[in-house]
């Protein structure tokens, strides 16, 4: 019996626990680790799943994913190392943490991913990128995979590339989130209750988003079947372009590499 422990169970270790009860997971094979009295009986009595001391929980699995602050990763793993069992995983989501750093940190020849997830994952729609470290065979990759799929998509890429993952689809939900809050309140400048406005924004990004998912569409094909030649959109849309909208995305996904880097990097 193949056992995983969660250590770190803030809002994504926790989003990662309940979408593996959720998927079929049975209890007994799950473990977590957790100091804090109060929250060990609130998870146990949640989930029913087994909380133990950090040491404890790896020393019992097979596949361990650590779900702490970046800050905190170096502490957990000298806390964790000598009692990684031989053979077993380790499942990085903290952000911009490397498999090096871990892989030094480990007993040497430990499998190491290294995963970018995202919020949706707490409705069972997140987007994970997953990057093998050195000593990771393809089935342990593959492992890893299946533990993210309990609560989204997955995506393989190399790890050179996963400072851009977290800066598309890591950082993506606050972009997308800041655009919908903005678009409500544009309603609601122009005259609707703040409720319509919500309604309709919400369900715009939604059906837009299926559309997308749907169809297959590159999305200026979709964008040009809604703009009608001097048409409302293509006024509004002539706007975004004069204020410079498609550059500020640009610029700000560059800064949120740039972020995942020096966290890499420790500054």
């Amino acid at each position: 019996m193949s056992v995983t422990a969660i250590i770190g169970v803030g809002v994504m270790g926790e989003t990662l626990l309940s979408g593996l009860v959720r998927a079929g997971r049975r209890v007994d094979q799950l473990l977590v680790g957790e100091k804090r009295g109060e929250r060990a009986r609130e998870l146990e009595d949640r989930y029913g799943v087994e909380v133990a001391s950090n040491a404890e929980a790896a020393s019992r699995a097979d596949t361990v994913a650590l779900v702490v602050k970046p800050q905190d990763m170096g502490a957990v793993l000298d806390e964790i190392a000598p009692s990684l069992r031989p053979g077993a995983l380790v499942v990085s989501l903290a952000a911009g943490i490397t498999t090096g750093f871990i892989e030094q940190r480990v007993p040497a020849g430990t499998a190491v991913v290294r995963v970018m997830p995202n919020t949706p994952a707490l409705v069972d729609e997140g987007m994970a990128g997953v990057a093998p470290g050195s000593a990771c065979t393809d089935a342990q990759l593959g492992e890893a995979e299946d533990l993210l799929r309990s609560v989204g998509k997955v995506v393989r890429v190399p790890e050179r590339q996963l400072d851009a993952v977290t800066a598309i689809s890591g950082s993506g939900p606050a972009y997308l989130f800041f655009v919908v809050e903005s678009m409500i309140e544009a309603g609601v400048h122009l005259g609707l209750p703040r409720g319509t406005a919500s309604e309709l924004v919400v369900q715009t990004v939604l059906g837009s988003a299926r559309m997308l998912q749907e169809t297959g569409e590159h999305p200026t094909v979709l964008r040009e079947q809604v703009t009608s030649p001097g048409g409302t959109t293509a006024s509004a849309l002539r706007k975004l372009e004069e204020h410079g909208v498609r550059a500020a995305f640009l610029d700000a996904m560059q800064a949120a590499r740039d972020r995942s880097r020096e966290l890499a990097a420790g500054e």
